[in-house]
């Protein structure tokens, strides 16, 4: 058996918790998956496994061992695909996240365009305005907007994500336009879940008396504010690619941007963990959706 073989076998057990189901989801007998985990443990000379009677646990060897193996099959599966399709058409599966209004209106299109192109490559997307863990879950890339935090993902800016304070005509007139930043601590404020101050907003550094935003309506989904500020329900801070065209229509109003700091919006990036090898697709789609976004 070869070398490759025994870590996937090992890698089956830690994942299905036992030898009779890695035997199962591997089309082995649970003795057979059993002497080969032994004979791992024989020549590496130490214990990989805690075995109970209900359940197998790594020992620290193993948890090392069974992290470095997974990254080597990762790496190797994804040279001998690379390898395979190097003179041929892209073909084979890519995994993306993005959030949920970013992803509706630029990354789909692309993403079905990029497919149309390549119909031989597979894409499986999740819409989410959570922050997926690349590597823990398991995705090739993602495609997120705002302030990029420090992390160990390699990045690449797709465009500018300028944000807008904005508010409906209706709204305005009923509450008057604030010609100040500290004057929207008495206006309904539409926030995401976790912004309270002025300051959340971009506003620049010389805004004094920085306080917490007036109170209104708070959501996780800038799809969701937008609706709310679009019924009149009051003033928010929203990306340019959401309500370009509701300021263009006349539909929203944009207010007190003279305010706001030019790059407080932070950019759109595509995200995807550090590794020694890169499938070519997902290389080739990185390419497209870097060449396609324009600011």
């Amino acid at each position: 058996m070869t070398q490759k073989a025994e870590l996937e076998i090992l890698l089956a057990v830690v994942d299905h918790g036992s030898f009779s189901a890695a035997a199962r989801a591997l089309g082995l007998t649970p003795s057979a998956v059993g002497k080969r985990v032994y004979q791992l443990e024989q020549r590496l000379r130490v214990p990989l496994l805690v075995r109970s009677t209900r359940r197998m646990t790594l020992t620290e060897a193993g948890q090392r061992y069974a992290e470095e193996a997974r990254d080597i099959l990762t790496r190797l599966t994804a040279l001998e695909e690379d390898i395979a399709d190097d003179t041929g058409n892209l073909r084979g599966p890519i995994s993306l996240t993005s959030s949920a209004a970013l992803g509706q209106l630029h990354v789909v299109p692309l993403v079905i365009e990029f497919m149309e192109l390549n119909p031989e490559v597979e894409i499986e997307m999740l819409l989410t305005d959570k922050i997926v863990d690349l590597v823990a879950e398991g995705f090739d890339i993602a495609v997120r907007s705002g302030v990029l935090p420090d992390s160990s993902l390699v990045s690449r800016k797709l465009m500018n994500n300028r944000r807008l304070l904005c508010a409906s005509p209706i709204y305005l007139e009923r509450f008057g336009t604030p010609r100040q930043p500290q004057e929207l601590t008495a206006h309904k404020c539409l926030c995401l879940t976790r912004e309270k101050q002025l300051s959340d907003w971009g506003f620049t550094r010389t805004v004094s008396g920085i306080s917490r935003l007036g109170p209104g309506f708070s959501c996780n989904s800038l799809e969701a504010l937008r609706a709310a500020c679009c019924a009149g329900r009051g003033i928010a801070w929203l990306p340019e690619f959401l309500v370009a065209h509701d300021v263009q229509t006349g539909r929203l109003r944009s207010i007190l941007q003279g305010h706001v700091e030019p790059d407080a919006g932070g950019g759109v990036y595509i995200l995807r963990p550090e590794m020694s090898y890169l499938p070519r697709r997902v290389r080739a789609l990185i390419d497209f959706l870097a060449d396609r976004f324009t600011d």
